[in-house]
């Protein structure tokens, strides 16, 4: 099976140090790691609209490292600390970057995530887009 690892730059550390791929690139399908709404240097903000936003800044990164955009995604899973609590949020955070049609979605209540004082946590699987 073919293979590619998507590695954007500033997520190498991603590679080197943690031993995992932002996304792996295999056929004809993007599958792109947990994203949580940390910023590029690491820091959480505060506000859990905030982290929502960055935590999908941050698949869009990703996205695009790979020549693809939210327009490809056919299936998303957001894991959530608090579930219940910013669930109306992130739907309406979501709508700001998924578009009909829309993807197939599974929201997951968890206790905690790999980063201390993340809320969210977002992974996608994308079409590769056709033009390459």
């Amino acid at each position: 099976m073919d293979k590619k690892a998507i590695i954007p730059p500033d997520r190498q550390s991603y590679y080197s140090d943690w031993h995992f791929a932002p996304a792996i690139l295999s056929g004809g399908f993007l599958f792109v790691s947990g994203c949580t709404g940390a910023s590029p240097d690491g820091s959480l903000p505060r506000s859990p609209e905030a982290q929502v936003r960055q935590a999908f800044a941050n698949v869009g990164t990703v996205l695009a490292e790979a020549g693809a955009d939210f327009g490809d995604v056919v299936e998303m899973t957001s894991y959530h600390v608090g579930l219940l609590d910013h669930l109306d949020l992130f739907r309406r955070v979501k709508d700001d970057y998924i578009a009909e049609p829309y993807p197939a979605w599974t929201a997951i209540g968890v206790s905690e995530l790999a980063a201390p004082g993340a809320l969210i946590e977002i992974r996608v699987t994308a079409k590769q887009p056709s033009n390459r």
